[in-house]
């Protein structure tokens, strides 16, 4: 065993999801990083928290894995809660929750701690859907406000206004858009994989 240790706790936990969401996925460190285009070293230095990444490698990161940068952030900041895992009750006041960019916006994660599902507010006005994401996880939108053009490639598109909700199986390509001007609002529900 090296000498090297982790930067910091939140670093050490960080790398610790990434290494947790890969296995679970059955990905090797060399498939991660061809599918990242991140070098294997970097990411391995990263699963020790030897290493920290920009955002731009944590969005690669997160996308070769089917996630999103705001889950991988809130997971290792989560467990830094006082209680955090514990507790049979989660609190997420208005200003909280862990936040960050996701998609063609910014979310914030409406629980703390580990959960089977991950449930997020989104908020965008990106008019233009943007590169397909995919993962193995279902996934339930409700738009709050704004009207939303969400596109499923093969399974079609949909326009959605307020009230209006859509549930997709995992591994359906999906992206969405505003169909307007203004910002659009959505409750997002994930279902979170089991780590191995």
């Amino acid at each position: 065993m090296s000498g090297s240790v982790a930067l910091d706790e939140q670093t050490e936990r960080l790398g610790a999801r990434i290494r947790s969401v890969r296995q679970a996925r059955g990905l090797t460190l060399v498939e991660l990083a061809r599918l990242a285009e991140l070098s294997h070293p970097f990411l391995s230095q990263l699963e020790r928290g030897q290493a920290r990444p920009s955002m731009l490698s944590l969005e690669r990161i997160a996308r070769a894995l089917g996630s999103s940068q705001i889950e991988l952030i809130a997971a290792a900041t989560d467990d830094l809660l006082p209680g955090a895992g514990v507790s049979r009750v989660s609190l997420v006041r208005k200003a909280e929750g862990p936040q960050g960019p996701f998609g063609g916006g910014a979310a914030r994660i409406l629980v703390h701690g580990d959960g089977s599902f991950i449930p997020m507010e989104f908020r965008g006005s990106n008019r233009e859907p943007g590169e397909f994401y995919h993962h193995a996880e279902a996934e339930f939108l409700h738009v709050v406000s704004g009207a939303v053009l969400v596109d499923l490639a093969d399974d079609g598109e949909f326009e959605l206004v307020p009230g209006d909700s859509i549930h997709y199986a995992g591994g359906t390509l999906h992206r969405w858009c505003s169909l307007g001007e203004d910002e659009y609002r959505l409750f997002i529900v994930k279902e979170r994989r089991a780590s191995s």
